[in-house]
This record gives C-alpha cells, structure tokens and sequence, in this order.
C-alpha cells in the first residue's frame, strides 16, 4: 500500500505529464506468480488498473484455457504511465523508450521485493527488456526459463496486445494457442522445488 502511494507522484521521466495517473500493480500482494506487462493502455490508464483494457480480457481468456486463476496472481507492467499518440480522437498507445523503462525499474524492482513472487512471467518484448535482460528475444526466447535473481523461475511470453494486432484469423488463434501454452508452464513451475 505505502509503495503504491509512493509512486502515485512518481516524476522520474517525462510519461507522467501526459499521463492520467500512475497505474500500479494490483492483485494478491503475496502472490507466488507475477505477471509483468509493458504499460498501461488507455482503459487502464483511465481506470488505474492493470490489464482491464482489450488485452485483459484477452489474457484472462488465455489464463483461464492455460488452467490458472488471476486472482492467484500480482499483475504490473514495466511501466507505471501511459506512454501514447494521438490519432484522430483516440489516444494510441506508443511504445515506451528504454529510458522510460529504466526510470520504472525502481517501481518494479520494489514490488517484486514485496510480493516475493516465485514465478515472474515477462509478457511481451518490453517487459522481458526489464525483467530479463535489454538483449532478449521474446520471438524466439520465448517460452524458456532464464536465470534471474528476481525469482527463482522467469519466463517470457507474448503480450497479449500483439495477437491483438494480428490480422489473419489462422495466425491469431495460432498466437493464441502458444500464449496458453507458455502460460501452462506457470503451473510446472510451481510444482519445481
């Protein structure tokens, strides 16, 4: 709670300007898994949560197929504020400069302290910068457990919001079936000693 009101006047970067509010991390605070996403989106931005916009809804459609309940889990991006671009009247989300990502870091870095997660998984290419190191390759590393002294097992995955942006419907539903399956190895971590 005292971490959440910490980096409610967080300024460490120039998001906070344009942003409507910081948007932490929300879930069970002693969570054994934690998922890490990139940013907030405009919903999320809006209504202070983490993943409650399109890609939400379409991770709990994945967590649910891959057998694992959010409400076991602490949810929180790499990113406390809405980084984004207007198009028209819609504010498009923009993708967070590396700066912007280290400037968060300290926000992630004290959260994964205070839940003591025993599973972290990276969801998509900016957050697995964070959380595994700023050379990973979600399309190709993704799926594999990696050294970390964050948790004993890390992992990344696609984000959401890129099957989202898929336009063949063969190519989305098999994005989707990869993204379960890579959520499936949350359970088969815990199970590790």
């Amino acid at each position: 709670k005292q971490l959440r009101e910490d980096a409610r006047g967080c300024q460490a970067c120039p998001l906070w300007a344009n942003a409507t509010q910081t948007v932490f991390g929300a879930g069970d605070p002693h969570a054994r898994v934690m998922l890490v996403g990139e940013q907030p989106g405009d919903e999320e931005d809006k209504k202070g949560l983490p993943f409650v916009g399109p890609a939400g809804r379409l991770l709990d459609r994945a967590l649910e197929a891959a057998g694992v309940d959010r409400n076991d889990l602490y949810v929180t991006n790499a990113v406390k504020h809405f980084k984004w671009q207007l198009r028209g009247k819609r504010r498009l989300h923009k993708t967070p400069a590396q700066r912007e990502v280290d400037a968060c870091r300290q926000w992630l870095e004290r959260e994964i302290a205070a839940v003591k997660p025993r599973v972290i998984v990276a969801l998509g290419a900016t957050a697995a910068r964070s959380v595994i190191s700023k050379d990973f390759k979600v399309t190709t590393m993704r799926g594999r457990f990696v050294e970390s002294s964050l948790a004993p097992c890390v992992f990344a995955t696609f984000h959401p919001s890129a099957l989202l942006r898929l336009r063949d419907e063969a190519e989305k539903e098999a994005a989707f079936e990869q993204l379960v399956g890579d959520l499936g190895l949350i359970k088969m971590a815990l199970g590790r000693p």
